[in-house]
């Protein structure tokens, strides 16, 4: 008996062919198959509505564009004024603006989300940053090294690293005036001295203050000196801003952001320490701090991170040097004092710093260092300091390195 020619009939022996209908067959045997109305009427709907979206792609970019002519109007405007090319109030009108504007079919985040790179780009041209250099801070394409005045003095750029010296605290007039009139027989240009010092203890010595300040100042007057101090709170900002050229915040203040935004705003000096348990990028994110509220003349001071050795009081981090050398355009100071904690490794510490490409020191000296209210341990004297000063090859005769 034959056998079904019934495709349905499970005893019928169909071959695969058989069972594909006309689009398969088509398909298998890499013809096109034929398309039904209903999905060419897609495909053009479709290929209409990609067109549209290019155009409002290039009407998008046309208005980003001219944006960007504007805020280069807007900038020149800035630049002629001597006015903050930053404005937060500014930005944060224009985003409640956006937001309050908007038909609905965009969320609050979506809308930032959007514009934020817009801002982001239109602030970078505002400050003549390049669009590679994620940072304020960062060295842009092809720029030299940055040099900043510092009252009598210069930061940055000069034919000889800078040191600066002087006591972890100013204690009398007697001190400091001693050690400011070696300074200045050495023709350096710089003299460091506390007068509002965070001491780990409550009990330690916190310095004089605005006192010692008032001393420090004088001292650094009739020796024709730079004055470096650090500020601790932002409410003395005023108060030492006439009496400080440099200001300084120490490692315990560098994630101090309020105080960071506001020493940012007086368009100072600043000298920027790493905090000891910092990394890199959190120390440039502290100095991007300073950066976006004002400062534009920033060093950054390396002076050792915590590990754990305790043979000296921090491990300086040599590598840090020539990595923000590299990263940075801004100058690059090594506090060897605070890193060695003991003032036998102050010598070969400065040698090395230097070595990696430091642009100068900081290094701690006091009269008489066995008595001293802070620190005594890592103070040189005044007759080691003037050695090291010469062994160094840091003696300044005449206008020379860290002098206007």
């Amino acid at each position: 008996m034959s056998r079904s020619s019934n495709p349905a009939d499970p005893s019928n022996p169909a071959t695969p062919a058989e069972l594909k209908g006309p689009k398969d067959i088509a398909t298998s045997a890499g013809m096109s198959a034929p398309q039904s109305p209903a999905d060419t009427s897609v495909q053009d709907r479709l290929a209409r509505l990609r067109a549209e979206i290019s155009e409002l792609n290039r009407q998008i970019l046309r208005l980003v564009e001219e944006r960007v002519a504007k805020v280069g109007e807007v900038r020149a405007l800035k630049v002629a004024q001597e006015l903050p090319m930053f404005d937060p109030v500014r930005e944060a009108r224009m985003f409640e603006e956006l937001i309050a504007g908007a038909s609905g079919s965009l969320t609050e985040r979506e809308i930032r989300a959007l514009f934020r790179p817009i801002f982001d780009i239109s602030l970078a041209r505002m400050e003549g940053r390049t669009p590679n250099a994620s940072l304020r801070v960062c060295r842009q394409h092809g720029e030299p090294d940055r040099s900043f005045a510092v009252g009598p003095a210069r930061l940055g750029r000069t034919p000889r690293p800078i040191l600066i010296a002087g006591p972890c605290a100013v204690e009398s007039e007697e001190q400091i005036e001693r050690v400011a009139a070696s300074v200045a027989s050495l023709g350096l240009k710089f003299l460091r001295g506390g007068a509002f010092k965070p001491r780990t203890s409550p009990d330690a010595f916190q310095g004089l203050g605005r006192e010692g300040l008032r001393l420090l100042r004088q001292a650094a007057d009739r020796h024709g000196l730079a004055v470096v101090s650090e500020v601790t709170d932002p409410r003395e900002i005023e108060a030492m801003a006439g009496c400080v050229d440099l200001f300084q915040v120490g490692a315990r203040n560098m994630a101090n952001y309020e105080l960071l935004k506001e020493l940012g705003a007086t368009k100072k000096p600043v000298l920027l320490k790493r905090s000891f348990a910092a990394t890199l990028d959190e120390f440039l994110l502290a100095a991007e701090y300073l950066a976006k509220f004002g400062c534009q003349d920033i060093a950054l001071c390396e002076r050792g991170i915590r590990t754990f050795e305790r043979q000296t009081r921090f491990t300086l981090d040599i590598a840090a040097v020539p990595i923000l050398k590299k990263k940075t355009a801004l100058p690059v100071i090594a506090d060897v004092s605070h890193a060695a904690g003991r003032a036998d490794l102050i010598e070969p510490l400065a040698r090395a710093a230097l070595a990696a490409g430091a642009d100068g020191l900081m290094i701690e000296v006091h009269p008489c260092p066995e008595a001293a209210l802070s620190d005594a341990a890592h103070q040189l004297t005044i007759p080691e300091m003037e050695r090291l000063t010469r062994a160094l090859g840091l003696v300044h005769d005449g206008m020379d390195a860290g002098e206007i």
